[in-house]
């Protein structure tokens, strides 16, 4: 049987307090089916915290090892090292005024250059 969502357990729940509340003594399999619905609203709530609280898979790219390329000419050969170097899995060049995806990848490398293809500047992202 597949848990209940915290959702559906605190609505479970709650169905049952308010049952429970107009019947007056809660027969004994009632009762269980509470316990088992705050049980399981208990579980998911601490689901929920754990999935809150842990933190995004660890960056592959190190930009720090690759500071030293800007000043340079771009090239495939140079982005191809660049890469390497940093450990990126994917490398991708920004010129000025590109329009570009703003999502973060941290195991991507990016390149910026100017318009004469120079890099100024080497981050992750």
């Amino acid at each position: 049987m597949q848990p209940l969502s915290f959702p559906r357990a605190l609505t479970a729940a709650f169905a049952l307090v308010l049952l429970g509340a107009c019947s007056g003594p809660l027969p004994e399999e009632q009762e269980q089916a509470l316990d088992q619905a705050k049980q399981a609203a208990e579980a998911a709530a601490a689901t929920d915290q754990e999935a809150a609280v842990t933190p995004p898979p660890a960056a592959s790219c190190d930009a720090s090892q690759v500071q030293g390329l800007v000043g340079q000419s771009y090239s495939e050969a140079l982005a191809e090292q660049a890469r390497q170097d940093a450990g990126a899995a994917q490398v991708r060049m920004l010129r000025p005024q590109q329009l570009i995806t703003n999502e973060f990848r941290g195991e991507r490398l990016n390149i910026e250059v100017d318009e004469s293809n120079t890099v100024t500047g080497v981050r992750c992202g």
